[in-house]
């Protein structure tokens, strides 16, 4: 039985030996279940190379036939990227529509972007996907026509025609949301520079989908980012003001998650919204505590922080959900636990930023003048007043200031 309004699909896969293929499946069917979809079956076929036409081999496509009838499968998901001509000759045998694996999370993130900018990144990551395979998907395009009369020679099919027309639609189209993505990645661009200007350190979430990066951003800065048990509930970057024990006033920002073969098409559409991790002081490498395949859960995102240019920025690894963890988890003493869900290690995580951050605040102790009470309100904006006592010459203020700040300060210390 499915849950209602889920569809029924069978999920299909080519074992190549190049990795684990049980754990791939697993994920094809946690990223179906994300796309409102119920894996009611599973077939696998391990072959030294794809068969070019149809991917999988004759015979196993026959039983894949009568397993999506006698299930009752509404569509097959393929956990690899095929071409048209694929799955045009996928959906001839198996008489149900054919997913792929990046048709399948392009779907999911076209039904979870909600700023412009994450519905315009997905829309051009699926045209670009698209593009391509246009001869290979549809029968109303037919590229042979009739023969022409009166020695003109064969005329060009009408389903050639439409393949033309909707080659150009797609390339204009794409090159109307390259430049709209341009502009939005100039504003973006603007919004880190003013942050670098502030001197606000920047500290990303990052690792791979449904570790808990939103709840464990909700848990430390106390906001009510959307956060869900499901792979890809966070497209958008979200940032939130973050203020650590020594009172150094940060911003956190949680970022899309990763998952292993992450369709180039996203990853290139992406990439701005990725950025917010190059421009971090420090990324926080957040990996799930529970899932055995933790590790492999770091080595994608360490792949994709890699492509991004983001080796040499310190990093913090922190194991989440630790109260769902059964086993021991990996020997790190440089890496925190943390369960997001009830707090276990929060305090421990927000210690070892100030440490790494240490360097940017000091603590002092000022007399301001009366009319020197600016910086006061200065301390409170870019720091943390710990202590005001007014004295008859003026009011002093215990404190902790950025580094970059206590120049302005200096003139007035006590101590």
């Amino acid at each position: 039985m499915t849950e209602e309004g889920r569809v029924r699909v069978v999920l299909f896969g080519l074992d190549l030996g190049e990795y684990d293929m049980e754990k791939s499946m697993e994920e094809l069917s946690a990223l179906a279940e994300a796309n409102n979809m119920e894996a009611v079956g599973e077939l696998v076929q391990k072959r030294a190379v794809p068969e070019a036409a149809t991917y999988l081999g004759e015979g196993r496509l026959a039983e894949g036939r009568m397993l999506c009838l006698n299930l009752g499968a509404e569509a097959a998901v393929f956990d690899a990227e095929l071409s048209g001509s694929q799955i045009r000759n996928l959906e001839a045998i198996l008489e149900v529509p054919v997913i792929d694996r990046t048709m399948l999370i392009l779907e999911i993130f076209k039904n979870r972007a909600v700023t412009s900018e994450g519905r315009v990144q997905t829309e051009l990551a699926t045209l670009r996907y698209r593009l391509p395979r246009l001869a290979g998907l549809g029968e109303s395009l037919s590229r042979q026509g009739g023969g022409g009369g009166g020695g003109a020679g064969a005329r060009r099919g009408a389903g050639e025609s439409k393949l033309e027309y909707d080659r150009r639609h797609v390339r204009r189209r794409i090159e109307a949301l390259s430049q709209k993505l341009e502009e939005l990645e100039r504003r973006r661009a603007e919004t880190r520079r003013s942050r670098q200007k502030s001197g606000v350190p920047v500290i990303a979430l990052v690792g791979y989908t449904n570790v808990g990066k939103s709840s464990l951003l909700n848990r430390l800065c106390g906001s009510d980012v959307m956060a869900a048990d499901m792979l890809f509930a966070t497209l958008d970057p979200t940032a939130r003001r973050l203020t650590l024990p020594s009172g150094l006033a940060c911003v956190a920002v949680d970022t899309v998650g990763f998952v292993s073969r992450l369709p180039h098409h996203l990853v290139d559409a992406f990439r701005s919204t990725l950025e917010e991790a190059a421009f971090a002081d420090i990324i926080v490498r957040v990996c799930d505590a529970s899932d055995p395949d933790s590790a492999s859960q770091l080595a994608v995102t360490d792949e994709v922080l890699a492509s991004l240019g983001c080796e040499d920025i310190p990093a913090l690894t922190v194991y989440n959900k630790c109260d769902l963890a059964a086993a021991a988890l990996p020997f790190d003493t440089s890496a925190v636990r943390t369960s997001a869900a009830t707090g276990y290690g929060i305090d421990a995580l927000l210690n070892k930023l100030d440490e790494m951050l240490s360097s940017r605040v000091r603590r002092v102790t000022v007399l301001l003048p009366y009319d020197r009470l600016s910086l006061a309100a200065h301390m409170r904006e870019n720091g943390t007043v710990l202590r005001e006592e007014y004295a008859e010459n003026g009011v002093v203020v215990e404190g902790i200031v950025k580094a970059s700040d206590l120049h302005l300060f200096t003139p007035y210390l006590t101590d």
